[in-house]
């Protein structure tokens, strides 16, 4: 089993981002998506900059995949899907079905993100005929409903045609919508939102009235006020089948976090599943045990 490093899901300055890719040069993950996939107002880099830095990141030793918006709502934004999954040389994740319906004209080979929502192996089958070869699990299924879609894969024919990958650790994108729940905050319209997600790095808290962080409020993306860590669950997903475990990035000690479950799932003696010190939010492990996804189960 291996570790991916997910996109980058918060608006950060493009000195930031150009800095945070560098130091993953030399972390031990094995593949790194690169895109926007929340707000295409968010410009830190251009479509051609994307593909730009995913070649060079390529040449120093990592797959590296595009994604794309998982919410297209106007031409513009359709325009560049299209560059990147027309790029010609690099691999794309496609989180919604236009951007598959491109990669499948061009007869490309593609993964298939969360997004997606593929809950049977009947969806998994019809997309390996459009060119899915890696698809994501949506964050809201647990272990056993992956070992249900991962046996009826093999009953079909196709699991030795596809790898598997879970959203491992981050907060989780629950939902999209049309609305910029951040710049409503601010009581601005979403055309004039003066991209206010700048300021918030790791997205916006929105607490309940008893206090608790229940979301965080990303644009128009919605994510779990708690960080999924599945890390103490590791090696049952390696038993199941599972290929990448996902890290999505945060504004602080990703780089400590990735090299933490490098060193669990490596088996090296010393290796600590908590990350309590790293993390800025409480962690979660819910939805992976079949339960409601804000709790913790798997205590350190």
């Amino acid at each position: 089993m291996h570790l991916s490093l997910g996109p980058i899901l918060y608006f950060w300055p493009r000195d930031t981002m150009e800095q945070f890719y560098q130091e993953m040069i030399n972390a031990p993950v094995e593949v790194i998506y690169l895109g926007e996939t929340v707000c295409h107002k968010r410009r830190s880099f251009k479509a051609a900059e994307w593909i730009e830095l995913a070649k060079q990141l390529s040449l120093a030793g990592k797959q590296t995949v595009l994604s794309t918006l998982a919410l297209i709502e106007a031409g513009s934004e359709l325009g560049g899907v299209k560059r990147l999954c027309r790029n010609g040389e690099l691999l794309v994740e496609a989180n919604e079905m236009g951007a598959v319906q491109l990669v499948n004209e061009q007869q490309l080979p593609f993964v298939g993100g969360a997004t997606l929502n593929i809950y049977n192996a009947h969806t998994l089958q019809h997309l390996v005929g459009m060119g899915l070869r890696r698809w994501v699990m949506p964050v809201e299924l647990s272990r056993d409903t992956l070992g249900d879609i991962l046996a009826d894969s093999r009953r079909l024919g196709i699991a030795g045609e596809l790898e598997t990958e879970v959203f491992s650790f981050g907060h989780m994108p629950l939902a999209y919508s049309a609305r910029c729940f951040t710049a409503r905050h601010h009581n601005l319209p979403k055309d004039e939102c003066q991209l206010k997600c700048i300021d918030y790095p790791d997205g916006l808290p929105m607490r309940s009235q008893e206090g608790e962080e229940f979301f965080k409020l990303n644009g128009i993306q919605t994510q779990s006020g708690r960080i999924q860590h599945l890390l103490p669950h590791w090696r049952s997903l390696a038993e199941l089948g599972v290929d990448y475990m996902r890290i999505s990035p945060q504004a602080q000690h990703t780089a400590a976090i990735v090299a933490q479950y490098h060193a669990a799932i490596q088996g090296e003696d010393d290796a600590d599943c908590s990350v309590e010190r790293l993390v800025s939010a409480p962690l979660c492990d819910g939805y992976w045990l079949d339960q409601p996804g804000m709790e913790i189960i798997a205590r350190v």
